[in-house]
């Protein structure tokens, strides 16, 4: 016979004298059949519990929430498996009809611990997308629907994307509690954290914090969230970027288990291409290799000096097919984002290193082009297939360029004739082509950082540009031109990489700038990249050619992804899109399902749900690219901030390449370390800071710094958490005049740096 349950007392009993404790059954009823939130004070309420007896049910409360009887808070108590009726909700992904699939923020999850799936309801309220959070009405589905949900939701309210985690450091202070510094040199300021909120954090810990402000004036103070260990130790730096920025860098299990399900690619009706000897030439660090190139004369009459170019491209979208759980975590994800001593990927390592990866001895599937260039490296066909390849070699650049140059080693030397000519021969039509096309040349210097087998810093590189890169880069163009060709000739929906005009704003800009070092951009009409290229090529010898080039990179827009064309002002093209790194970027994947579906290759192509949602794709995946750029930079900054900490004192030369009012900004040579200058630390005067020619100027000689200017400077102070590095001035500024209008305030009074009277 069932036990009868004991229902709680009312409001208006709350005099009585304290009841005996319920029992676990009656708590879980009361939970079920409030319609309100429930939480340890509206039980102790209910049932009329008082004085001792309320730590007894705070101890009941945590052996039902052990056992899965309950979840939530001290203050929101529910049944597992049960939402309440309106709540925040996150998509997580989209079905195979592209409706979105959420879950409740948070991750609510049934007494197996699997998570509540919700499905928005089409057309009622505001439309989200993959990624937002949602503020919506739910309700219960009395049995789960083909794709596991439980709930459907109407949306209320599309509620902002979070904010970037907050990341610091962690310094406890006398009598409890602590400060955190923040890790992002922007926020110039420390938040007080007490002890109550520390989560038992030891000095000098990493931390993910969230601020807490309890009153309108109220001083906001922090609540540590998450201990994430010593930010010296082994690869923590990096580690700092990827929490600060939110790049999600563990896969789902429902992720991994498809990924684990997949089995190698069999020829079928795919091309044979093992005979080919197609090649991969990349970074000898390389991790993965999503692209081979052959070339080879073109024999026919009609076509004398011309040359035949395969590029191969690693086929993911045969692996990861639309709607499906890898699908939907590279859409999320977006990119690969490359770290100096980690990778954070796109995709699995069972695709991105195995599968999907072109490596020497394995049969693997490819989307490839074949494509027909004349002697002067014009394209006249184009043509695109699956196969099944094998790789020849796996080569680096140095390896290539080395062989090329006579010095070929034990693996190249065996096919620089039948292999590597062909490909430079090609090459030097292509370069013809390119001439014609005239698109920005702008060859900046790329700091490479060499990290030991501990994660720490041994050195700071430029590696040289060697015509092999340039090679790649130049099949890799060619390749991604010829699929928008065709899928435009298809009438197909692609994304396209597009890089729009520089701004009125940002040309007028970089002339004032230019001006201040005798440089004149062009005025009249508007301005293409031949119009850069000739005063880049003015400065290429000079020692402002660096900074010049920069200033010309900063004035151009960001390139993006859209399903718009509006083409691409850098490499000066028409139209042009992302196909050959699918393994590392979600864009391409999308235009190699377009290239399936418009030319009938099979299986994998892409989908009517995802064409309607292209500009969608389009905006998530510009954005994670700026996400990944900016977590890369930060932690090359903070990197080589850790590999000066320990030469403080140490002099170096230096560029100035920047100026503001409180101070210059300067590039190391050696390095390439960017590091800022006070003002105060700027000779024995008081400088001030002319916009309109960019310089800081002595009030009472004249003396004068201007960017581009050469520089000794000394590092005094070097904070590898927030890649911040800080130099006093040691080199005398050039002879000019004082800032017009303003009197002479004499010499600043001497201070004390490191031991010593500075005068």
């Amino acid at each position: 016979m069932p036990r009868k349950i004991r229902r709680p007392t009312t409001r208006g009993a709350a005099q009585q004298v304290s009841a005996a404790l319920p029992d676990k059954s009656e708590i879980l009823a009361f939970v079920q059949d409030s319609p309100e939130r429930v939480g340890k004070r509206e039980i102790a309420r209910a049932f009329n519990i008082k004085g001792a007896q309320r730590i007894e049910l705070k101890r009941l409360l945590r052996e039902m929430a052990d056992e899965g009887l309950i979840e939530g808070t001290r203050k929101a108590l529910s049944e597992p498996g049960v939402l309440p009726s309106v709540c925040v909700i996150e998509i997580i992904e989209l079905d195979e009809n592209g409706e979105p699939v959420s879950v409740q923020a948070g991750r609510s999850t049934t007494a197996d611990e699997t998570p509540i799936r919700i499905r928005i309801l089409a057309g009622r309220g505001p439309s989200a997308g993959l990624g937002d959070r949602v503020l919506a009405r739910l309700n219960r589905l009395r049995e789960a629907d083909l794709a596991g949900c439980t709930y459907e939701a109407r949306p209320i309210k599309v509620l902002p994307r979070e904010r970037e985690r907050l990341l610091g450091i962690f310094r406890t202070l006398k009598g409890g509690g602590g400060v955190i510094v923040p890790v992002d040199r922007r926020q110039m300021k420390e938040w007080r954290v007490s002890a109550e909120n520390d989560l038992e954090a030891r000095s000098g810990e990493l931390v993910r914090f969230e601020l807490d402000r309890r009153g309108r004036y109220a001083l906001s103070q922090a609540r540590i969230l998450e201990r994430l260990g010593d930010p010296q130790a082994e690869r923590a730096i990096s580690l700092i970027a990827i929490h600060s920025h939110g790049i999600p860098d563990q896969f789902p299990p429902a992720v991994l288990q498809e990924a684990e399900a997949l089995e190698p690619c069999e020829l079928g009706k795919r091309k044979d291409l093992r005979d080919v000897p197609l090649i991969t030439i990349d970074p000898p660090d390389a991790r993965d290799h999503d692209d081979a190139v052959w070339a080879a004369p073109d024999n026919s009459q009609s076509n004398k000096g011309g040359w035949i170019v395969i590029v191969a491209i690693a086929d993911v979208a045969h692996y990861v097919r639309p709607a499906g759980a890898l699908d939907q975590e590279a859409l999320k994800r977006g990119n690969s984002v490359y770290f100096p001593d980690r990778v954070v990927p796109m995709l699995p390592e069972k695709i991105s290193s195995d599968l999907g990866s072109l490596i020497g001895d394995a049969d693997r599937p490819c989307l490839a082009v074949r494509m027909t260039f004349d002697r002067e490296g014009s394209k006249k066909h184009q043509e695109f297939f699956r196969g099944l390849m094998r790789s020849a070699a796996t080569l680096s650049y140095e390896q290539v360029q080395a062989a090329i140059d006579g010095e070929p080693d034990q693996q190249t030397a065996p096919l620089l004739e039948g292999v590597l000519k062909p490909l430079w021969g090609a090459f030097e039509a292509m370069k013809l082509g390119h001439a014609q096309r005239k698109p920005l040349e702008l060859d900046l210097p790329e700091r490479k950082i060499l990290i030991d087998n501990k994660g720490r810093v041994v050195d700071v590189v430029v590696p040289p540009r060697l015509e092999a890169n340039r090679l790649i880069e130049e099949f890799m163009i060619q390749a991604n031109v010829a699929a928008a060709e065709v899928l435009e000739a298809k009438r197909s929906p692609l994304i396209y990489r597009v890089h729009d005009n520089p701004s009125p704003e940002k040309l007028k800009a970089l002339s004032d700038v230019l001006a201040t070092m005798g440089i004149k951009l062009p005025k009249t009409g508007a301005l293409r990249p031949h119009h850069f290229n000739r005063i880049l090529e003015q400065t290429r010898d000079s020692e402002s050619a660096t900074l010049v080039a920069e200033l010309v990179l900063r004035s151009q827009a960001q390139a993006e992804y859209s399903p718009a064309n509006y083409g691409h002002f850098g490499l000066n093209l028409r139209r042009y899109t992302h196909f050959t790194s699918p393994i590392r970027r979600y864009a391409d994947l999308i235009v190699h399902r377009a290239l399936v579906r418009a030319l009938g290759l099979g299986e994998g192509g892409l989908q009517d749900a995802e064409i309607d949602r292209l500009d969608a794709i389009g905006e998530a995946i510009s954005a994670t690219e700026r996400r990944a750029m900016a977590a890369e930079r930060e932690t090359t900054d903070r990197l080589i901030a850790a590999y000066l900490a320990g030469r403080i004192g140490a002099t170096f030369e230096a560029q100035i390449s920047g100026a503001t009012r409180t101070g210059l900004f300067v590039r190391l040579d050696q390095t390439g370390a960017d590091g800022f200058v006070p003002a105060s630390a700027i000779g024995t005067e008081y400088f001030v800071y002319e916009e309109a020619r960019h310089r800081m100027v002595g009030e009472r000689t004249g003396q004068e710094y201007r960017l581009g200017d050469r520089v000794e400077v000394r590092l005094v102070e070097a904070i590898p958490e927030a890649g911040a590095l800080r130099f006093e001035l040691l080199s005398e500024g050039r002879p000019g005049t004082p800032p017009s209008g303003r009197r002479g305030r004499g010499p600043k009074p001497a201070k004390r740096i490191k031991g010593r009277r500075r005068r």
